[in-house]
Formats: structure tokens, sequence, C-alpha cells
């Protein structure tokens, strides 16, 4: 197993941005009335991504939340992962991490889900933070039976609970273990390539999914 290791840890000013963003979307849909209509315009809805090629809604819709608590706990757990994954890991290998992890949780949402369904929140990259940190801990040696038990309730409770894309929860838990699969490594030129071509790999084979899925709804609602 290769061991990940830093020299200098970095701050987590993009966690704070991504927080500060989220919930300034909340807050100013909320204080307009507008929070159904956000999901209406920029939440993943399988006709509109497929039927009128709005494919931004992939990423869109990772940054509206349906409630108070909805943002609430996505926020919480984005702070409490996000400021030590970004540390470890740096601002742009970060990036990439909560971007594929948001685009896998929205593609799974987008391949599984009811094609009627409105769907959002940053559920889908929280869990993928979620699977990065049992990674990225598992590199460094730590003891990672706390991340376990989170990933485990979390879960749990999509299934139990009505209304919750346990779906776009899977698939971004998914896509983030794999790519800091790649991202913890040394930072050496091996590291590097290895980072670069996983994290472009394991986009290409989302950007294929939604291709793919774009195709049987097509074909589906007739067209």
């Amino acid at each position: 197993m290769v061991r990940f290791v830093r020299r200098r840890p970095q701050s987590a000013a993009i966690v704070q941005l991504i927080v500060l963003l989220n919930t300034s979307i909340f807050l100013y849909a909320w204080l307009t009335g507008a929070v159904n209509e956000f999901a209406f315009n920029f939440g993943l809805h399988p006709p509109a991504v497929a039927l009128s090629g709005e494919v931004w809604r992939l990423i869109t819709a990772g940054f509206l939340h349906a409630s108070f608590l909805h943002l609430l706990f996505n926020m919480y757990v984005l702070w409490l992962l996000g400021n030590q994954l970004e540390e470890i890991l740096g601002h742009a290998k970060f990036i990439s991490l909560y971007l594929i992890a948001l685009l896998g949780g929205s593609t799974a949402s987008y391949w599984f889900s009811d094609p009627a369904s409105f769907s959002v929140g940053a559920s889908g990259a929280v869990f993928g933070l979620m699977g990065a940190f049992l990674i990225v801990g598992s590199r460094l040696r730590q003891d990672v039976s706390q991340i376990l038990v989170l990933i485990g309730i979390n879960v749990g409770i999509g299934f139990i609970v009505p209304g919750i894309d346990w779906r776009a929860h899977l698939g971004g838990l998914l896509a983030g273990a794999a790519v800091a699969w790649f991202l913890a490594r040394k930072p050496d030129l091996i590291g590097r390539l290895l980072a670069v071509t996983g994290v472009l790999g394991i986009f290409t084979i989302l950007q294929q999914a939604v291709a793919t899925r774009t195709q049987e709804l097509l074909l589906l609602f007739g067209f």
C-alpha cells in the first residue's frame, strides 16, 4: 500500500467558499420564496437534461437545498470532513474530488431515479468526501472505524426515510472513494501522473454514463 504524505498542509479555503456559496444560495431562495422555483429551474430533472440538453443541472443541483435541515446537515459534514481533506490533498485535488463526487452522485440519480423526479442537495458530494476520507485515512494508517459507522448510518437512513435520494448518496460515495484512491499518492512524478490519469478516466466514465442514459431517456420519451 502506498502511503500518502504531504509536507505542508494547505488551508481549507475551498471548503469555506463552498459552504458560503451553498448557504448564500439557500438563504436567497428562502428569503425570496423561490426554493421550489430554484429546484424546478436548476435541480436535477432527467427530462430537462435529456430533452433540453441542460446537462449543467447535474452540477447546479448540488448547490441547492430543500430545507434548513437539509442544508445544515450537508454543510456540517462538508465542514467536518472537507477541512481535513483539503488540508491534506491541497486545493486543486480537493476541487477535483468534490466536483467529481458531485457528478458521480448526480449521474447515479440520473440513471436510477424516477425520470419525473427533481433532485437537489450536496449529499452526493458529501458522501464522496466520506468515501475519500476512508481511503485517505487508510493510506495514512489512521483509525477509520468512525467514518465507517458514519457511512453505514447515513446509507441506512437513505433507505429508511422517504424522499432521500439514496442513489446519489451511493454514486457520490463510490466516485469520491475512486478519485481519492488516485489522488492519495506520494507527490512525485508517478503519483502526479496517476492522479491526473485517474481523475480524467473517472470523469470520462461518468460523461459516457450520462450520454448513454440520455439516449435511453430519448427512446423512452419517443425521440
